[in-house]
This record gives C-alpha cells, structure tokens and sequence, in this order.
C-alpha cells in the first residue's frame, strides 16, 4: 500500500471517531471536506489500464440545495496496448509504460433532498486533465458530469458515493469518456443551526410544574378545587388539593363521612405549616338567595369549628367564605327538587388552599 493510500484511510479512521451527535442534513453556509477512493474506467480508444484511484474535495454549500465544491483527484495507470505505434494526440503508445493522470474540476452541486441523514445529489462541473508524460501541449478541458449521495453517519461525518464521467475533451476534437466509481468521508463545518423545536425552546422560561397531591380519590359526585398561586422568584411552589364535603339538605352539621374526610385532610395540613387556607361554603339552588347565602356561612364556619378543635390548624390561617347558590358546581334543571343529584352536589364546602415553602 502506497503512502497516499495509507494517508486517506487514516483520514477516514479519524473522521469516524470523532463524537459527533447522530442528527445531520445539508446546513447552509456550510464547509465540507472530503476524502475519497474508487476505481476509473478508461475508454478503450485512450489506451490506458483501468486503475484504481484516490482524491480530496472541498465544498461549500450557499443554501440547503445548492453548493459548489473543488475535487482534485489522482491515478497511477499503465499503457495498455504497447504495440500501438499511432501519434494520435490523446492516445497513449509505446514506450511509454507507467502513466500518472491527475483530474481537476470545479462542480456544481445540487442537492435533491436537503433534509434528513440521506442527501442524493447531482453535479456538473468544469475542469482540466494533467497527463505525466504529457500527450499535448498542456493540460486537457475536462466536463465532469454525475449523481451521488450523502448519508450522515453522525451531525457532521458522511458516508459519500459518487458515480461520474469525467469527459476529457480536444477542442474541436474528440472526448474520451472516464466512469469513475468513489466511496469516501466527507466532514462538515459551520453552517446555520436547524431551529429548536418550539417545546425545547421556551422549556428553559416555562416555571417548575407543581406538586398535587391528592388526599384521597374524590366519589363522582364530589369534586376537587384547586388554586395555586403565581411563582414568585425563585419560590417554591405546592398545590395541594382536597376533596369536597358535603352536606344534608338545610344543615350545616358535619356527617360523619365528612369529618373523615376532614381528618384525611388535616395530615397534609400539618406537612405543610405554612399553608394558607380558605374554606369556602355552598349551598343548592332551593330557596331564597339572603337564605342560602347565610347557610353558605354557617358551613364554612362549622368547617373552621372542626379543624381548630382538632388542635392541628391555627385559627389565623384560616379564612372563610360563603357563596350561597351563586357557583354552582352542578346546574340544577328542578330546583324544587331537594334532592336530586345535582342538588346534593351544590351542598358542599371545599377548600382552596395555596401553599409556598419558605
């Protein structure tokens, strides 16, 4: 194995171990550098064995689609008719043996699809072809043509194949067609971003998620209320949710369930010192609205009564409130009828509690 040879596969080696995260596509304003090895066919009539080959890119892409890119690419060959005698300009003949053929070209390069880890792409390009020993006066026009693509192995690192004619051309003259084969790495550099997703972008502003913790799951006629404060700083904050009680019609007594519930209720309550409660009372729609809404009191009061007797909350942290038949959280279609579902979820008291750890 040759020195060039070696040189490119440590390249590749390199390139494959570098860390780059596994999320890649064609970024504007990008550079891309590549190395490459393949195999080139000779048209027959130029004379010359068919030889591997080996070569480097450099490429910058001005959008998603389109870039541009230099190739440089070498081949040591042979004569592959020695008996040929001819002076054709193009051809080689004897003695000549070993032949050292360099391509140089500058393509254009279109990406079919820019996005996602597979780009196919297609080039045209321009170019000059240096023949050592020389068979013109100078460097022959080279039209380079052909399709290729990219598969990202990682965010900046490519798996890259190219099939191409290189087609040397005489002015006025003949062209001698050159299908090559490469496979090889290519390495991209800068390039615009690919835009956070919405979510991931305003993670880093949206508060902490409370905590809820549920004492105890709720029947279906009951229902859960919850308030949680605005974060302030760097506060902490806690919403804790209670289940709703209930009473008997025109009563502001607490049952037996209730008191069970409020007991439930009071071992968060003394987790947390600090909370601030409200008790709110409710009543049904049946009756008059000075009524109902004195009923409302009486409940939230009997609520308050229950949780300083119990020695566990303070009776400054406790605020109450009455609503009467105004919030109800069952419309009732038959308001005369005392005890329809939707009326003996009206008689109701629950809390709305914020709590903020110091």
């Amino acid at each position: 194995m040759n020195r060039h040879c070696r040189t490119a596969l440590t390249v590749i080696a390199l390139a494959l171990l570098l860390p780059f995260s596994a999320n890649a596509e064609i970024r504007p304003g990008s550079t891309e550098v590549g190395v490459f090895g393949g195999y080139n066919l000779f048209e027959k009539s130029q004379n010359l064995n068919n030889n591997p080959l080996f070569g480097g890119r450099v490429g910058y892409n001005f959008t998603r689609h389109f870039g541009i890119e230099g190739v440089v690419e070498h081949m040591r060959t042979e004569v592959d008719d020695a008996s040929i005698t001819g002076a054709k300009e193009g051809q080689f003949r004897s003695p000549t043996s070993d032949v050292n053929l360099t391509f140089y070209h500058l393509d254009a390069v279109y990406h079919l699809i820019p996005t996602g880890k597979f780009n196919p792409f297609i080039l045209v390009g321009v170019g000059g072809a240096h023949y050592s020993p020389e068979i013109s006066d100078g460097d022959m026009p080279v039209l380079n043509a052909g399709v290729g693509a990219k598969f990202w192995l990682a965010d900046h690192v490519a798996l890259r194949a190219d099939l191409k004619d290189t087609m040397v051309t005489e002015i006025f003259q003949e062209t001698y067609h050159n299908l090559g084969a490469t496979l090889g790495i290519t390495v991209a550099f800068g390039g615009a971003q690919k835009p956070m997703p919405a979510r991931a972008a305003t993670a880093a502003a949206k508060p902490a998620e409370p905590v809820v913790i549920l004492v105890s799951e709720p029947k279906a006629e009951e229902k859960v209320a919850v308030v949680c404060a605005e974060p302030v700083a760097a506060d902490k904050v806690v919403v804790l949710a209670f289940e709703d009680i209930h009473f008997d019609f025109d009563k502001a007594t607490l049952t037996p369930q209730a008191q069970a519930i409020l007991k439930r209720n009071l071992r968060v309550l003394q987790e947390n010192p600090h909370a601030k409660i409200r008790i709110a009372g409710y009543t049904s729609a049946s009756g008059s609205d000075a009524y109902n809404q004195k009923l409302s009191e009486r409940r939230a009061n009997a609520v308050k009564d229950f949780l300083v007797q119990e020695g566990v909350v303070a009776p400054d942290r406790l605020e109450k409130i009455g609503y009467g038949e105004t919030q109800p959280t069952t419309y009732e279609a038959a308001p005369k009828d005392l005890y329809s579902r939707a009326a003996k979820s009206n008689m109701r008291a629950l809390f709305e509690i914020i709590v903020k750890d110091r």
